[in-house]
This record gives C-alpha cells, sequence and structure tokens, in this order.
C-alpha cells in the first residue's frame, strides 16, 4: 500500500534543490498545446494508458517553474494546475479515490499560486467531483458555493462547471427542483463561452453536455422514465469513437430502464456495455454497471436476471 502511494504521489513530491536553468516562455504554449491530445486521447484510451505520461509532464512543469521567472513562471503554474486536474481525473476515472483527491488537492495548491481565479474555481469544482463521487451531497455544494462567491470574476465556463456540479450535489440530497434551477441556469450561459483557455472544456467538447448531467441527476433522483428519455437523446449524439464516455452513459441509461421497470431493455443495453468496459478498464463504468445490478434486484432470480449475471461475470473475473 505504501509502495502504490508512493508512485501516486511521486510526481507531485520532488525534493529539492534543483539545479538551476534557463525556461524559454515558449514553452508555455507547448504544455498548452499538449493538454488538448490528452483530453482526446483520454477519450479513446481511458486511464490507465495515460497517467504516466500526464504525471510525467507535470513534474517537468514542477521542474521547470522552480526555475522561471514573471509571467513565464505565472503560465507554467497555470498549466501545471490544469495538468494536475487532469492527473486527478484520470485516477478518478481508474477509480483510485485516494489518488484523485491527492492530485485535486495538488491542483488546488497550484491553482492558488497562479493566483488566477478561473483556476481556483475550477479546482473547487474538481474537488466537489470527488465528493460526488463519495456520495457527500452537502460537501459538493459547499464546494461548488465557494467557487461561486466570485462568481462576476469568472468566465462563463468556470461558472457552468460550478452550476452543474452542484446540481449534482442537490440530486445526492434529493432536491429535484434545485437541479433543474442550477441547470436551466447554467444553460443559459452557455453560449456565453468564448475563452481561449486551453482546461475544463467538456461543455464545448461534450455533445449535450448539461443534458447529460441532467439526465445523472435524474437517475440519482430515482426517475427513471425521464432519465431513460434524456439518455436516448444524448447518446444519439455521442460519437462511437468516445466509447469511454458512450459505456458510462449507457449503463447509466440501464438503470435508468431498471428503474422504470423495463428489465429486457435494461440487459440488452448492459450487453454492449459489458463489453466497453473490458475494453477501457474504467473504474467509472463498472461503479455504473454495480449500481445497475442493484436496479435490478427485483429480477435477480428471473431469467433477465440470470442474463445479466452471465453478461457481467467476465468483468468479476477481470477484477
Amino acid at each position: 500500500m505504501n509502495r502504490a502511494f508512493t508512485s501516486v504521489t511521486a510526481a507531485a513530491l520532488v525534493a529539492g534543490p534543483i539545479t538551476p536553468q534557463h525556461v524559454d516562455p515558449a514553452l508555455v504554449d507547448y504544455f498548452q498545446q499538449q493538454l488538448e491530445g490528452h483530453y482526446r486521447a483520454d477519450m479513446f484510451l481511458g486511464p490507465h494508458d495515460l497517467i504516466g505520461t500526464v504525471s510525467a509532464q507535470y513534474q517537468l512543469i514542477d521542474k521547470l517553474v522552480r526555475s522561471a521567472k514573471g509571467e513565464t513562471r505565472r503560465g507554467l503554474l497555470r498549466a501545471g494546475a490544469a495538468y494536475a486536474a487532469l492527473v486527478g481525473w484520470l485516477y478518478q476515472d481508474a477509480g483510485d479515490m485516494d489518488g484523485a483527491a491527492f492530485w485535486r488537492g495538488v491542483t488546488q495548491e497550484i491553482a492558488m499560486r497562479s493566483r488566477d481565479p478561473h483556476l481556483i474555481g475550477y479546482s473547487l469544482v474538481n474537488q466537489a467531483q470527488v465528493r460526488t463521487d463519495l456520495g457527500d451531497g452537502r460537501a459538493v455544494v459547499d464546494l461548488c458555493e465557494a467557487a461561486l462567491d466570485d462568481a462576476d470574476r469568472l468566465v462563463p465556463k468556470v461558472r457552468i462547471m460550478a452550476m452543474q456540479q452542484q446540481a449534482h450535489g442537490a440530486s445526492l440530497t434529493g432536491e429535484r427542483r434545485t437541479v433543474d434551477q442550477l441547470l436551466d441556469l447554467a444553460d443559459q450561459l452557455l453560449p456565453q463561452v468564448d475563452d481561449n483557455l486551453p482546461w475544463g472544456n467538456a461543455c464545448r467538447r461534450t455533445p449535450g453536455y448539461l443534458e447529460v448531467q441532467r439526465a445523472t441527476c435524474y437517475g440519482r433522483l430515482g426517475l427513471g422514465t425521464e432519465a431513460g428519455s434524456l439518455w436516448a437523446q444524448v447518446l444519439a449524439e455521442v460519437p462511437e469513437t468516445a466509447r469511454r464516455d458512450r459505456g458510462v452513459y449507457m449503463a447509466r441509461q440501464a438503470t435508468a430502464a431498471a428503474a422504470a421497470r423495463e428489465p429486457d431493455h435494461a440487459v440488452e443495453i448492459a450487453r454492449t456495455v459489458a463489453t466497453i468496459a473490458v475494453e477501457t478498464r474504467s473504474a467509472r463504468m463498472r461503479r455504473e454497471l454495480a449500481t445497475l445490478e442493484r436496479a435490478m434486484r427485483p429480477w435477480h432470480d428471473a431469467p433477465v436476471g440470470r442474463d445479466l449475471a452471465e453478461i457481467l461475470a467476465p468483468l468479476t473475473e477481470g477484477s
């Protein structure tokens, strides 16, 4: 366990002193441009193949920050916060919540050091994402409210991220009306997203971004029919190439079908999801399938329940 923790933290905890070196300002653009490629690769590969690459680049940024000065240093700090956020996300998607929480903390530290209010807000939303996965709705709301304390200083993108994450917190505490209010407000801001910041662009990159959040929240609230209808709309827009995201969304769609008392439809969807889960090794997808199993308990002894157990057996064997 100690060895595993060391490997998670090693890239962020490099002891000095570091030999001073010249840091060219062009390196800031280099790291920012690399980010978009990492985000795309994450959609295709899943977390395990990327964690080492992105962590190593964060470690290099951390080394350069120690020698850089002035605006170059501030630019590298901003890039470092974005890289740390991505590493945290990769650990979260891989199911390592200890690693995710550590790197979300690193993100917040670097964001604070950068003095960038947008990144500080983004880092709080990152912390809230971990709390969402831990089922701590009140903490999610606390963190998102903190991010929105200075809403007027934030670009619309960060405000949207905080509002949609706060909606997840509200879904965990059973407040459907608040979920809808927050997501409707976020939707009004979407046309105003026009920044050129290289991080946090899911609201631009993800088809039906806010409807994904609404469908997820409705699923948590047990609104199977409403969630199922939204997932059908969302999945019509998500490209086949986005395998991991499609798998997660389809698993949630299957759970919504079970909640709507459509077990045969749920199992039909699960058949595809199980294949994607084996390919991508996404722990998030496995968690969604575990949620589906719980939703399918009323049919545990029926033929459809046995079909589901057979479909999911390769995932148990592979873990």
